[in-house]
């Protein structure tokens, strides 16, 4: 067992901005690393400052609107003076077992990576059902090693400066920790709403990738017999072309992944969902109106203002 006092040879990630109501208990939690990298986006709040309390070293993050995004250049461009590193996102905690866990780990050096599980705490309570639980990351592995697969989502505006839920792709051999990490945002319902709201605007890209048979190079597979993340990706592949998606999310998540057990968490979630992807569906629509790309909807947009214009400025010289 690793002793409370002795830190752990990991260099630790944390995506961050304006995560002043995050960062405290997340970092708390990683003070038995050896390093602390917080790679900001410019934050209004008092995020630099509670990250600098915690011994953190701060980075500043400049997003210029293409690939890579936030974690990527921080594993291209921290100057890491560990081996391993730890991603780790503002809404997550280490517990001491899991510390325990990862040091016994690096220490044998069996894997290149390891897939950590997160226990999702929704409206107060630990959502186990509905789909979300386990949830498997990878999180921990060698950063010379691994870097975030490029989904082809570069040209969607509003999607944020930080990957959504692209997955670390590695070559070696990878295993899976017994310890969970837990996943609870402090922050209140209108920042869960303004998230998902820019996640719609990637998986309806993702969804018409997926459609047109594009992205995936470069990527991790489609496999019915792989592991959960190929799965995932086979049956989504499935999954976009189904009809009725939002009440089929709904009966999926709620009725047949148990989500009712969770109570008025596992509804409300459940509900949640369901309304995310009637506005994946929305989005996915206005995509392939306008032919599948932001500079054609921003171009056919322009022209119908411009039309608008040219026949406001006609019926003027009529009248």
């Amino acid at each position: 067992m690793t002793a409370p006092s002795r830190k752990v040879p990991v260099s630790v990630l944390i995506p961050a901005k304006n995560e002043e109501q995050n960062l405290p208990a997340c970092l708390e939690s990683l003070q038995r690393a050896d390093e602390i990298f917080v790679v900001d986006s410019q934050s209004t709040d008092n995020s630099i400052e509670i990250a600098e309390r915690y011994g953190a070293k701060v980075e500043q993050f400049h997003f210029n609107g293409s690939w890579p995004k936030k974690k990527n250049w921080g594993l291209e461009n921290l100057p890491f003076q560990n081996e391993w590193v730890l991603i780790v996102d503002c809404d997550e905690r280490i517990t001491d077992a899991s510390w325990d866990e990862i040091a016994e780990k690096i220490e044998k050096d069996e894997f290149d990576g390891y897939y950590i599980n997160r226990r999702v705490f929704f409206l107060g309570k630990w959502v186990k059902h509905g789909g979300k639980y386990p949830d498997w990351n990878l999180r921990l592995f060698k950063h010379a090693k691994g870097r975030y697969e490029d989904l082809q989502t570069g040209e969607i505006q509003n999607t944020g400066d930080n990957e959504v839920h692209e997955h670390v792709v590695m070559q070696s051999k990878v295993g899976y920790l017994k310890e969970d990490m837990m996943h609870e945002d402090y922050r209140d319902m209108f920042h869960w709403l303004a998230r998902h709201n820019r996640y719609s605007n990637w998986e309806a890209k993702v969804y018409l990738n997926t459609l047109q048979g594009k992205g995936s190079d470069g990527t991790i597979g489609a496999n019915l017999f792989g592991d959960s993340v190929q799965r995932k990706r086979f049956l989504k592949k499935i999954w976009v072309r189904l009809p009725f998606k939002p009440l089929l999310r709904f009966i999926l998540t709620y009725f047949l992944r148990l989500g009712f057990l969770d109570g008025k968490a596992g509804y409300t979630y459940a509900r949640l969902l369901s309304q995310y992807e009637f506005q994946i569906g929305v989005k996915l629509f206005e995509l392939k109106q306008m032919g599948g790309s932001l500079n054609n909807a921003t171009t056919v947009k322009a022209n119908q203002a411009a039309n608008v214009s040219t026949s406001s400025a006609q019926t003027a010289t009529v009248s």
